[in-house]
Protein backbone atom coordinates (compact mmCIF):
# COMPACT_ATOMS: atom_id res chain seq x y z
CA UNK A 1 0.00 0.00 0.00
CA UNK A 2 2.87 2.33 0.88
CA UNK A 3 4.55 1.53 -2.48
CA UNK A 4 1.34 2.39 -4.36
CA UNK A 5 1.11 5.75 -2.61
CA UNK A 6 4.76 6.50 -3.38
CA UNK A 7 4.14 5.66 -7.07
CA UNK A 8 1.11 7.97 -7.24
CA UNK A 9 3.06 10.79 -5.57
CA UNK A 10 5.95 10.32 -7.99
CA UNK A 11 3.57 10.49 -10.97
CA UNK A 12 2.05 13.69 -9.61
CA UNK A 13 5.53 15.18 -9.14
CA UNK A 14 6.49 14.26 -12.72
CA UNK A 15 3.33 15.91 -14.01
CA UNK A 16 4.40 19.16 -12.36
CA UNK A 17 8.03 18.96 -13.50
CA UNK A 18 7.50 17.85 -17.10
CA UNK A 19 7.15 20.58 -19.74
CA UNK A 20 3.67 21.31 -21.09
CA UNK A 21 4.44 19.74 -24.47
CA UNK A 22 5.30 16.44 -22.79
CA UNK A 23 2.17 16.53 -20.65
CA UNK A 24 -0.06 16.95 -23.70
CA UNK A 25 1.31 13.96 -25.58
CA UNK A 26 -1.22 11.18 -25.30
CA UNK A 27 -3.08 8.62 -27.31
CA UNK A 28 -6.56 9.50 -28.60
CA UNK A 29 -9.04 8.99 -25.78
CA UNK A 30 -11.96 7.94 -27.95
CA UNK A 31 -13.12 7.33 -31.52
CA UNK A 32 -14.18 10.95 -31.95
CA UNK A 33 -10.63 12.17 -31.38
CA UNK A 34 -9.34 9.68 -33.94
CA UNK A 35 -11.51 11.30 -36.60
CA UNK A 36 -10.56 14.93 -35.86
CA UNK A 37 -10.28 16.70 -39.22
CA UNK A 38 -10.13 20.01 -41.09
CA UNK A 39 -13.08 18.85 -43.18
CA UNK A 40 -15.68 21.09 -41.44
CA UNK A 41 -13.53 24.16 -42.17
CA UNK A 42 -12.98 23.14 -45.78
CA UNK A 43 -16.70 22.49 -46.22
CA UNK A 44 -17.43 26.10 -45.26
CA UNK A 45 -14.56 27.65 -47.22
CA UNK A 46 -14.48 25.66 -50.47
CA UNK A 47 -17.71 27.04 -52.03
CA UNK A 48 -16.31 30.60 -51.81
CA UNK A 49 -13.04 29.78 -53.64
CA UNK A 50 -13.25 29.86 -57.43
CA UNK A 51 -11.10 29.11 -60.44
CA UNK A 52 -10.32 32.12 -62.62
CA UNK A 53 -9.78 31.67 -66.37
CA UNK A 54 -8.40 34.68 -68.24
CA UNK A 55 -7.97 34.89 -72.02
CA UNK A 56 -5.87 37.54 -73.77
CA UNK A 57 -4.95 38.16 -77.39
CA UNK A 58 -1.19 38.23 -78.01
CA UNK A 59 0.79 38.88 -81.15
CA UNK A 60 2.41 35.88 -82.79
CA UNK A 61 6.10 36.82 -82.75
CA UNK A 62 7.26 34.22 -85.28
CA UNK A 63 10.34 36.00 -86.74
CA UNK A 64 9.83 34.33 -90.12
CA UNK A 65 6.68 36.42 -90.58
CA UNK A 66 8.90 39.51 -90.84
CA UNK A 67 10.34 38.13 -94.08
CA UNK A 68 8.04 39.28 -96.93
CA UNK A 69 8.95 36.28 -99.13
CA UNK A 70 8.20 33.75 -96.38
CA UNK A 71 5.02 35.61 -95.47
CA UNK A 72 3.86 35.58 -99.12
CA UNK A 73 4.40 31.88 -99.80
CA UNK A 74 4.19 30.19 -96.40
CA UNK A 75 2.63 32.59 -93.94
CA UNK A 76 -0.97 32.54 -95.08
CA UNK A 77 -1.97 29.94 -92.55
CA UNK A 78 -0.05 31.41 -89.62
CA UNK A 79 -2.20 33.83 -87.61
CA UNK A 80 -0.71 37.17 -86.65
CA UNK A 81 -2.46 36.91 -83.31
CA UNK A 82 -3.27 34.07 -80.98
CA UNK A 83 -5.21 33.65 -77.75
CA UNK A 84 -3.20 33.07 -74.59
CA UNK A 85 -4.99 31.64 -71.58
CA UNK A 86 -3.97 31.77 -67.94
CA UNK A 87 -5.33 30.05 -64.89
CA UNK A 88 -5.56 31.29 -61.33
CA UNK A 89 -7.80 31.28 -58.31
CA UNK A 90 -10.11 33.76 -56.64
CA UNK A 91 -12.11 34.29 -53.47
CA UNK A 92 -15.71 35.48 -53.21
CA UNK A 93 -15.77 38.18 -50.53
CA UNK A 94 -19.29 39.51 -51.07
CA UNK A 95 -22.52 37.58 -51.56
CA UNK A 96 -23.35 39.84 -54.51
CA UNK A 97 -20.53 38.16 -56.45
CA UNK A 98 -17.40 40.23 -55.81
CA UNK A 99 -14.29 38.11 -56.34
CA UNK A 100 -10.77 38.96 -55.18
CA UNK A 101 -7.82 37.67 -57.20
CA UNK A 102 -4.32 38.72 -58.18
CA UNK A 103 -3.87 41.45 -60.75
CA UNK A 104 -1.23 39.40 -62.55
CA UNK A 105 -3.82 36.64 -63.11
CA UNK A 106 -6.14 38.88 -65.16
CA UNK A 107 -3.69 41.50 -66.49
CA UNK A 108 -4.43 42.24 -70.15
CA UNK A 109 -7.38 39.84 -70.24
CA UNK A 110 -10.09 40.34 -72.84
CA UNK A 111 -12.32 37.60 -71.43
CA UNK A 112 -12.62 36.32 -67.86
CA UNK A 113 -14.60 33.38 -66.50
CA UNK A 114 -14.91 32.02 -63.00
CA UNK A 115 -15.75 28.44 -62.14
CA UNK A 116 -17.37 27.63 -58.81
CA UNK A 117 -16.67 24.60 -56.69
CA UNK A 118 -19.93 23.06 -57.97
CA UNK A 119 -18.55 23.26 -61.57
CA UNK A 120 -20.82 26.10 -62.71
CA UNK A 121 -19.13 28.75 -64.85
CA UNK A 122 -19.92 32.46 -65.07
CA UNK A 123 -18.51 35.33 -67.06
CA UNK A 124 -16.90 38.01 -64.94
CA UNK A 125 -15.96 41.65 -65.42
CA UNK A 126 -13.11 43.65 -63.92
CA UNK A 127 -14.37 46.12 -61.34
CA UNK A 128 -11.05 47.44 -60.07
CA UNK A 129 -7.35 46.76 -60.59
CA UNK A 130 -4.66 47.74 -58.10
CA UNK A 131 -1.22 46.91 -59.49
CA UNK A 132 0.47 48.39 -56.41
CA UNK A 133 -0.83 45.50 -54.30
CA UNK A 134 -1.19 42.99 -57.17
CA UNK A 135 -4.90 42.71 -56.37
CA UNK A 136 -7.94 42.90 -58.61
CA UNK A 137 -11.68 42.78 -57.98
CA UNK A 138 -14.03 40.94 -60.34
CA UNK A 139 -17.81 40.84 -60.43
CA UNK A 140 -19.76 37.76 -61.54
CA UNK A 141 -22.01 38.94 -64.40
CA UNK A 142 -25.68 38.36 -65.11
CA UNK A 143 -26.53 36.52 -61.94
CA UNK A 144 -29.09 37.55 -59.39
CA UNK A 145 -28.21 34.84 -56.90
CA UNK A 146 -26.39 35.19 -53.59
CA UNK A 147 -23.02 33.46 -53.43
CA UNK A 148 -21.17 31.96 -50.45
CA UNK A 149 -18.54 34.47 -49.27
CA UNK A 150 -15.65 34.41 -46.83
CA UNK A 151 -15.41 36.81 -43.92
CA UNK A 152 -12.21 38.74 -43.26
CA UNK A 153 -9.97 38.00 -40.30
CA UNK A 154 -7.85 40.75 -38.75
CA UNK A 155 -4.45 39.91 -40.22
CA UNK A 156 -2.76 41.91 -37.44
CA UNK A 157 -3.87 39.15 -35.06
CA UNK A 158 -2.10 36.44 -37.06
CA UNK A 159 0.89 34.97 -35.22
CA UNK A 160 3.79 32.79 -36.26
CA UNK A 161 2.79 29.18 -35.63
CA UNK A 162 -0.92 29.62 -36.35
CA UNK A 163 -2.43 26.83 -38.46
CA UNK A 164 -3.60 27.95 -41.91
CA UNK A 165 -5.16 26.30 -44.98
CA UNK A 166 -4.44 27.30 -48.58
CA UNK A 167 -7.25 26.72 -51.08
CA UNK A 168 -6.86 27.13 -54.83
CA UNK A 169 -6.39 25.38 -58.16
CA UNK A 170 -2.70 24.43 -58.52
CA UNK A 171 -1.58 23.40 -62.01
CA UNK A 172 -5.23 23.30 -63.08
CA UNK A 173 -5.85 19.94 -61.40
CA UNK A 174 -8.95 21.23 -59.60
CA UNK A 175 -9.70 22.72 -56.22
CA UNK A 176 -7.05 21.64 -53.77
CA UNK A 177 -6.54 22.23 -50.04
CA UNK A 178 -3.15 22.22 -48.33
CA UNK A 179 -2.30 23.02 -44.75
CA UNK A 180 0.64 24.38 -42.79
CA UNK A 181 1.50 27.10 -40.34
CA UNK A 182 2.28 30.78 -40.52
CA UNK A 183 6.06 30.78 -40.93
CA UNK A 184 6.53 34.55 -40.59
CA UNK A 185 4.57 37.77 -40.59
CA UNK A 186 5.45 41.22 -41.89
CA UNK A 187 7.86 39.96 -44.54
CA UNK A 188 9.05 43.21 -46.15
CA UNK A 189 12.01 42.25 -48.35
CA UNK A 190 10.22 40.12 -50.92
CA UNK A 191 10.19 42.48 -53.92
CA UNK A 192 6.79 41.52 -55.38
CA UNK A 193 4.60 44.61 -55.05
CA UNK A 194 4.79 48.22 -53.89
CA UNK A 195 3.46 47.19 -50.49
CA UNK A 196 6.07 44.78 -49.12
CA UNK A 197 4.29 43.27 -46.14
CA UNK A 198 3.42 39.60 -46.50
CA UNK A 199 2.32 36.61 -44.49
CA UNK A 200 4.70 33.72 -45.11
CA UNK A 201 3.44 30.15 -44.88
CA UNK A 202 4.72 26.64 -45.48
CA UNK A 203 1.30 25.49 -46.71
CA UNK A 204 1.93 24.16 -50.23
CA UNK A 205 1.27 26.90 -52.82
CA UNK A 206 1.89 26.17 -56.50
CA UNK A 207 1.27 27.85 -59.88
CA UNK A 208 -2.49 28.25 -60.21
CA UNK A 209 -2.89 29.04 -56.50
CA UNK A 210 -2.39 32.75 -57.20
CA UNK A 211 -5.44 34.65 -56.00
CA UNK A 212 -6.60 31.80 -53.79
CA UNK A 213 -7.50 31.88 -50.12
CA UNK A 214 -5.33 31.52 -47.06
CA UNK A 215 -7.72 30.88 -44.16
CA UNK A 216 -7.34 30.38 -40.43
CA UNK A 217 -8.69 27.54 -38.29
CA UNK A 218 -12.01 29.37 -38.10
CA UNK A 219 -12.39 29.51 -41.89
CA UNK A 220 -11.81 33.28 -42.05
CA UNK A 221 -9.74 34.88 -44.79
CA UNK A 222 -6.31 35.92 -43.52
CA UNK A 223 -4.69 36.51 -46.91
CA UNK A 224 -4.66 36.13 -50.69
CA UNK A 225 -1.94 33.77 -51.91
CA UNK A 226 0.21 35.62 -54.39
CA UNK A 227 3.73 34.24 -54.80
CA UNK A 228 6.20 31.52 -53.89
CA UNK A 229 9.93 31.31 -53.55
CA UNK A 230 11.02 28.34 -55.61
CA UNK A 231 14.04 27.03 -57.50
CA UNK A 232 12.00 24.33 -59.21
CA UNK A 233 8.76 26.15 -60.07
CA UNK A 234 6.80 24.18 -57.48
CA UNK A 235 6.21 24.57 -53.77
CA UNK A 236 9.26 24.47 -51.54
CA UNK A 237 7.45 25.53 -48.40
CA UNK A 238 7.96 29.28 -48.82
CA UNK A 239 4.75 30.98 -49.93
CA UNK A 240 3.54 34.54 -49.51
CA UNK A 241 0.05 35.94 -49.02
CA UNK A 242 -1.21 39.53 -49.08
CA UNK A 243 -2.65 40.23 -45.60
CA UNK A 244 -6.43 40.40 -45.35
CA UNK A 245 -6.37 43.95 -43.97
CA UNK A 246 -4.89 45.19 -47.25
CA UNK A 247 -7.26 42.98 -49.25
CA UNK A 248 -10.17 44.48 -47.33
CA UNK A 249 -9.08 48.02 -48.31
CA UNK A 250 -9.20 47.12 -52.00
CA UNK A 251 -12.51 45.25 -51.63
CA UNK A 252 -14.06 48.22 -49.79
CA UNK A 253 -13.02 50.56 -52.63
CA UNK A 254 -14.78 48.27 -55.12
CA UNK A 255 -17.92 48.04 -52.99
CA UNK A 256 -18.11 51.85 -52.82
CA UNK A 257 -18.08 52.07 -56.61
CA UNK A 258 -14.55 53.45 -56.94
CA UNK A 259 -12.43 52.70 -59.99
CA UNK A 260 -9.21 53.10 -58.01
CA UNK A 261 -8.14 52.54 -54.42
CA UNK A 262 -8.14 55.72 -52.34
CA UNK A 263 -5.17 55.78 -49.97
CA UNK A 264 -3.81 58.45 -47.66
CA UNK A 265 -0.89 60.57 -48.84
CA UNK A 266 2.14 61.07 -46.61
CA UNK A 267 3.93 63.76 -48.61
CA UNK A 268 7.38 62.50 -47.62
CA UNK A 269 10.06 60.21 -48.94
CA UNK A 270 11.20 57.49 -46.56
CA UNK A 271 14.53 55.70 -46.39
CA UNK A 272 15.75 52.52 -44.75
CA UNK A 273 17.65 52.99 -41.48
CA UNK A 274 20.94 51.16 -42.03
CA UNK A 275 23.30 50.15 -39.21
CA UNK A 276 25.57 53.10 -40.09
CA UNK A 277 22.63 55.55 -40.03
CA UNK A 278 21.41 54.08 -36.73
CA UNK A 279 24.86 54.57 -35.20
CA UNK A 280 25.12 58.15 -36.45
CA UNK A 281 21.70 58.96 -34.97
CA UNK A 282 22.42 57.26 -31.66
CA UNK A 283 19.84 54.52 -32.14
CA UNK A 284 20.23 51.21 -30.32
CA UNK A 285 19.45 49.26 -33.50
CA UNK A 286 18.48 49.93 -37.13
CA UNK A 287 14.72 50.37 -36.84
CA UNK A 288 12.09 52.69 -38.25
CA UNK A 289 11.70 54.79 -41.39
CA UNK A 290 14.01 57.75 -41.96
CA UNK A 291 12.33 60.85 -43.41
CA UNK A 292 14.59 61.76 -46.35
CA UNK A 293 12.45 64.43 -48.03
CA UNK A 294 9.24 66.32 -47.38
CA UNK A 295 6.69 68.04 -49.61
CA UNK A 296 6.35 71.65 -48.44
CA UNK A 297 2.57 71.60 -48.03
CA UNK A 298 1.98 67.89 -47.57
CA UNK A 299 0.41 66.11 -44.59
CA UNK A 300 3.80 65.12 -43.13
CA UNK A 301 4.97 68.74 -43.08
CA UNK A 302 1.69 69.89 -41.53
CA UNK A 303 2.05 67.20 -38.85
CA UNK A 304 5.43 68.66 -37.89
CA UNK A 305 7.68 65.96 -39.34
CA UNK A 306 11.10 67.08 -40.56
CA UNK A 307 13.85 65.60 -42.70
CA UNK A 308 16.07 63.44 -40.49
CA UNK A 309 13.22 62.25 -38.26
CA UNK A 310 12.93 58.48 -37.77
CA UNK A 311 9.33 57.26 -37.67
CA UNK A 312 9.03 54.44 -35.12
CA UNK A 313 5.26 54.02 -34.58
CA UNK A 314 1.94 54.77 -36.24
CA UNK A 315 -1.12 54.65 -33.99
CA UNK A 316 0.96 52.74 -31.47
CA UNK A 317 2.01 50.00 -33.91
CA UNK A 318 5.78 49.62 -34.33
CA UNK A 319 7.40 50.48 -37.66
CA UNK A 320 10.41 48.33 -38.49
CA UNK A 321 11.23 49.83 -41.90
CA UNK A 322 9.71 51.99 -44.69
CA UNK A 323 7.82 49.02 -46.16
CA UNK A 324 6.13 48.36 -42.83
CA UNK A 325 5.16 52.03 -42.57
CA UNK A 326 3.77 52.05 -46.12
CA UNK A 327 1.58 49.06 -45.29
CA UNK A 328 0.35 50.44 -41.97
CA UNK A 329 -0.30 53.87 -43.46
CA UNK A 330 -1.83 52.48 -46.65
CA UNK A 331 -4.46 50.50 -44.74
CA UNK A 332 -5.69 53.57 -42.84
CA UNK A 333 -9.10 54.90 -43.97
CA UNK A 334 -9.06 58.26 -45.71
CA UNK A 335 -10.74 61.05 -43.79
CA UNK A 336 -9.43 60.67 -40.25
CA UNK A 337 -6.09 61.18 -38.54
CA UNK A 338 -3.19 58.99 -37.50
CA UNK A 339 -0.75 59.48 -34.64
CA UNK A 340 2.89 59.41 -35.72
CA UNK A 341 5.72 58.81 -33.25
CA UNK A 342 9.25 59.71 -34.35
CA UNK A 343 12.74 60.20 -32.95
CA UNK A 344 14.41 63.56 -33.43
CA UNK A 345 17.81 64.31 -31.96
CA UNK A 346 17.49 61.46 -29.51
CA UNK A 347 14.10 62.44 -28.15
CA UNK A 348 10.61 61.25 -28.99
CA UNK A 349 8.17 63.55 -30.80
CA UNK A 350 4.56 62.98 -31.82
CA UNK A 351 2.20 64.48 -34.35
CA UNK A 352 -1.25 63.99 -35.83
CA UNK A 353 -1.23 63.45 -39.57
CA UNK A 354 -4.33 64.03 -41.69
CA UNK A 355 -5.37 61.02 -43.76
CA UNK A 356 -6.18 62.56 -47.15
CA UNK A 357 -5.45 61.63 -50.74
CA UNK A 358 -2.69 63.18 -52.80
CA UNK A 359 -3.60 66.08 -55.12
CA UNK A 360 -4.32 64.93 -58.65
CA UNK A 361 -3.38 66.90 -61.76
CA UNK A 362 -3.99 65.84 -65.37
CA UNK A 363 -1.26 63.36 -66.30
CA UNK A 364 -1.54 63.91 -70.06
CA UNK A 365 0.17 60.62 -70.88
CA UNK A 366 1.98 60.85 -74.22
CA UNK A 367 3.91 58.26 -76.21
CA UNK A 368 7.01 59.92 -77.67
CA UNK A 369 7.25 58.86 -81.32
CA UNK A 370 9.59 61.41 -82.89
CA UNK A 371 13.11 60.28 -83.69
CA UNK A 372 15.06 60.87 -80.48
CA UNK A 373 16.72 58.90 -77.68
CA UNK A 374 13.37 58.93 -75.85
CA UNK A 375 11.34 57.43 -78.71
CA UNK A 376 9.06 54.70 -77.41
CA UNK A 377 8.73 56.13 -73.90
CA UNK A 378 5.35 56.96 -72.40
CA UNK A 379 5.60 60.09 -70.27
CA UNK A 380 3.27 62.06 -68.02
CA UNK A 381 3.05 65.15 -65.85
CA UNK A 382 4.49 64.56 -62.40
CA UNK A 383 1.98 65.26 -59.62
CA UNK A 384 1.99 64.49 -55.88
CA UNK A 385 -0.31 61.53 -56.54
CA UNK A 386 1.95 60.13 -59.25
CA UNK A 387 5.08 60.76 -57.17
CA UNK A 388 3.47 58.82 -54.33
CA UNK A 389 2.52 55.96 -56.67
CA UNK A 390 6.03 55.70 -58.11
CA UNK A 391 7.74 56.37 -54.76
CA UNK A 392 9.54 59.43 -56.04
CA UNK A 393 10.78 62.45 -54.14
CA UNK A 394 7.59 64.43 -53.32
CA UNK A 395 9.38 67.70 -54.07
CA UNK A 396 10.60 66.61 -57.52
CA UNK A 397 9.52 68.47 -60.64
CA UNK A 398 9.61 67.51 -64.31
CA UNK A 399 8.15 64.90 -66.63
CA UNK A 400 8.17 61.28 -65.51
CA UNK A 401 8.66 58.20 -67.70
CA UNK A 402 5.72 55.85 -67.11
CA UNK A 403 6.60 53.05 -69.50
CA UNK A 404 9.24 52.08 -72.06
CA UNK A 405 8.26 49.99 -75.08
CA UNK A 406 10.20 46.78 -75.65
CA UNK A 407 12.86 47.18 -78.33
CA UNK A 408 12.41 50.96 -78.54
CA UNK A 409 15.34 53.41 -78.65
CA UNK A 410 14.40 54.55 -75.13
CA UNK A 411 14.75 51.00 -73.81
CA UNK A 412 17.95 50.29 -75.72
CA UNK A 413 19.52 53.45 -74.31
CA UNK A 414 18.62 52.51 -70.75
CA UNK A 415 15.73 54.81 -69.82
CA UNK A 416 13.46 53.42 -67.11
CA UNK A 417 10.04 53.81 -65.57
CA UNK A 418 10.31 56.43 -62.84
CA UNK A 419 13.05 58.51 -64.53
CA UNK A 420 12.22 62.22 -64.27
CA UNK A 421 13.29 64.21 -67.34
CA UNK A 422 14.00 67.87 -66.52
CA UNK A 423 15.97 69.18 -69.51
CA UNK A 424 16.39 68.33 -73.21
CA UNK A 425 19.09 70.17 -75.16
CA UNK A 426 19.25 72.88 -72.46
CA UNK A 427 15.51 73.38 -72.69
CA UNK A 428 13.56 72.91 -69.46
CA UNK A 429 10.53 70.60 -69.62
CA UNK A 430 7.80 70.97 -67.00
CA UNK A 431 4.98 69.14 -68.78
CA UNK A 432 4.65 66.14 -71.06
CA UNK A 433 3.70 68.45 -73.96
CA UNK A 434 6.97 70.36 -73.44
CA UNK A 435 8.91 67.10 -73.69
CA UNK A 436 7.00 66.06 -76.81
CA UNK A 437 7.86 69.35 -78.49
CA UNK A 438 11.50 69.22 -77.38
CA UNK A 439 12.03 65.70 -78.75
CA UNK A 440 10.18 66.62 -81.94
CA UNK A 441 12.95 69.04 -82.95
CA UNK A 442 15.61 67.26 -85.10
CA UNK A 443 19.05 67.30 -83.52
CA UNK A 444 22.43 65.71 -84.18
CA UNK A 445 23.42 65.80 -80.50
CA UNK A 446 21.02 65.12 -77.65
CA UNK A 447 21.76 66.35 -74.12
CA UNK A 448 19.28 65.08 -71.57
CA UNK A 449 19.19 65.75 -67.83
CA UNK A 450 17.16 63.40 -65.66
CA UNK A 451 16.71 62.39 -62.03
CA UNK A 452 16.95 58.72 -61.13
CA UNK A 453 16.83 57.44 -57.58
CA UNK A 454 17.27 60.97 -56.28
CA UNK A 455 20.47 61.49 -58.28
CA UNK A 456 20.85 64.03 -61.10
CA UNK A 457 22.25 62.48 -64.29
CA UNK A 458 23.37 64.34 -67.41
CA UNK A 459 23.67 62.13 -70.52
CA UNK A 460 24.58 62.88 -74.13
CA UNK A 461 23.84 60.93 -77.31
CA UNK A 462 25.16 61.46 -80.84
CA UNK A 463 27.90 63.81 -81.93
Amino acid sequence: MILVRLFVAACALLTVLLPASAQERRAPANAAELTMSYAPIVKRVAPAVVNVYAARVVENRNPLLDDPIFRRFFGQGIPREQVSRSLGSGVIVDAAGLVMTNNHVIEGATEIKVSLADKREFEAEIVLKDPRTDLAVLRIKDSGERFPALTFADSDDVQVGDIVLAVGNPFGVGQTVTHGIVSAVARTQVGITDYQFFIQTDAAINPGNSGGALVDSGGRLVGINTAIFSRSGGSQGIGFAIPSNMVNVVAASARSGGSAVQRPWLGAKLQLVTPDIAESLGLKRPQGALVAGISANGPAARAGLKSGDVITHIDGQPVEDPNAFDYRFGTKPVGGNARITALRGGREVQGEIALRTAPQTPREDIVLRARSPLAGATVGNLSPALADELRLDPSAEGVVILDVANGSPAQQLGFRRGDIVTTVNDRGVAKSRDLEQATGQPSRIWRIVLIRGGQRLAVQFGG
